[in-house]
């Protein structure tokens, strides 16, 4: 009877470790052509899990490899409804409790994908993945609070009783683009400041006359990639040691995903010159009616004519007058010295603790480590700040 008994558990306990492993797969197994599907059904738009970005980030980038996701299909079918690409609490801040947190896809924004034909469907499966996963609870990092995909979450939250919690927040900058490019500008800088910027710029075609350049084939999309690594590298993030093409995982990781969103139009580079020189350039993602400025690089050389927002000038004018995109995400921080002024709409974005079972005390204690790395990295952070000054 003994030995039936202990067979029967570990028979058990194979069924949950199987169910487990079903629940959380490798981003690669993942169907690429249901991902794309999805991707142009989600509530929300979310440039960074695009298959040919998030898969790029999980193949190669530094510190973000080997991502898992939870994969949400409809009851009625196979077709893909939901999205949500994971690492375990342990892999992101080195905590031993059971919960599963946003896969880093290099942009600030982890909003999953989630089908708005069935959002509902589509978030509860999400969750029940995550809990056959054996997860307590999800930690969603940079979603946008106000989004589609969070309303839909919390929708299915409130009906089974649970209640996210708030471990940080703060605003920020987005872009309009369904307003006149000349009017925004004007409204946002006032004509003072603007009629500054266009004397540094009559300035700067001293060096030559000044273009804005839009990279969008694969054949012209590769060399300004590369003129961006280099502009990148040569000012602040490389005297840091944080431009892409300083460390060899970083620098494979965007030299496939740049190119593979190209051949779908969902990316390009834009780029400002003075004559021959790039002086700053800049990568903008696009899904659905929304763009995401990834990030820009500049030539400190030029500093004085302030190229970086020279570009952001036109990109803002280039964004306007596409009427494929609605709005666009600055992707900075809170208080962004350079975009805020220019980009004048404002959202929030947050990470978010989702419990998974009520009443769950081993909740409580990954809130508290959570709460705690928080007020730690807050900590350093003013230290660093200090000693800047």
């Amino acid at each position: 009877m003994v030995d039936i008994a202990q067979q029967t558990a570990v028979n058990a306990a194979s069924a949950r470790d199987a169910a487990a492993a079903r629940a959380r797969v490798p981003l690669t197994s993942i169907d690429p052509g249901q991902w794309r599907a999805l991707a142009q059904r989600t509530i929300e738009p979310n440039g960074y899990y695009l298959p040919g970005w998030e898969l790029a980030v999980s193949a190669t980038a530094c510190g973000r490899t080997e991502a898992s996701a939870l994969a949400a299909f409809e009851a009625s079918s196979t077709r893909l409804i939901g999205l949500m690409p994971v690492i375990s609490l342990w892999r992101a801040w080195k905590i031993p409790l059971p919960a599963l947190v946003s896969a880093h896809p290099y942009g600030t924004l982890c909003s999953p994908l989630i089908d708005r034909d069935v959002p509902i469907e589509a978030a509860t499966r999400l969750l029940k993945q995550a809990r056959e996963a054996r997860a307590h609870a999800l930690v969603l990092n940079d979603v946008a609070l106000d989004g589609a995909a969070m309303t839909a979450l919390n929708q299915v939250l409130n009906r089974d009783g649970l209640k996210p919690r708030l471990l940080s927040s703060y605003i920020r900058a987005s872009l309009d683009a369904t307003q006149d490019g000349e009017t925004l500008l004007r409204d946002a800088l006032g004509a003072k400041k603007l009629k500054e910027l266009r004397r540094l710029r009559h300035r700067l075609e001293e060096h030559g006359p000044v273009v804005f350049e839009v990279a969008r084939g694969r054949d012209e999309i590769g060399p300004a990639l590369e003129t961006f690594l280099q502009l990148e590298a040569s000012g602040w993030k490389g005297k840091r040691g944080t431009a892409l093409i300083q460390h060899a995982g970083d620098t494979t990781f965007i030299r496939r995903a740049v190119p593979a969103l190209a051949e779908t139009a969902q990316c390009e580079i834009v780029t400002l010159r003075a004559g021959m020189t790039p002086i700053a350039a800049g990568i903008v993602l696009r899904h659905q009616d929304r763009a995401f400025f990834f990030k820009l690089g500049i030539d400190e050389r030029f500093a004085k004519y302030s190229p970086g927002v020279q570009l952001t000038l036109d990109l803002t004018r280039h964004l306007c007058a596409d009427p494929a995109i609605a709005s666009a995400d600055s992707m900075a921080c809170a208080d962004h010295p350079m975009i805020n002024p220019i980009w004048r709409g404002r959202f929030a974005i947050g990470d978010v603790l989702i419990p998974l079972r009520r009443n769950d005390p081993v909740v409580a204690l990954i809130h508290a480590a959570l709460t705690g790395l928080n007020v730690a990295h807050q900590a350093a952070r003013r230290v660093v700040h200090r000693l800047r000054k």
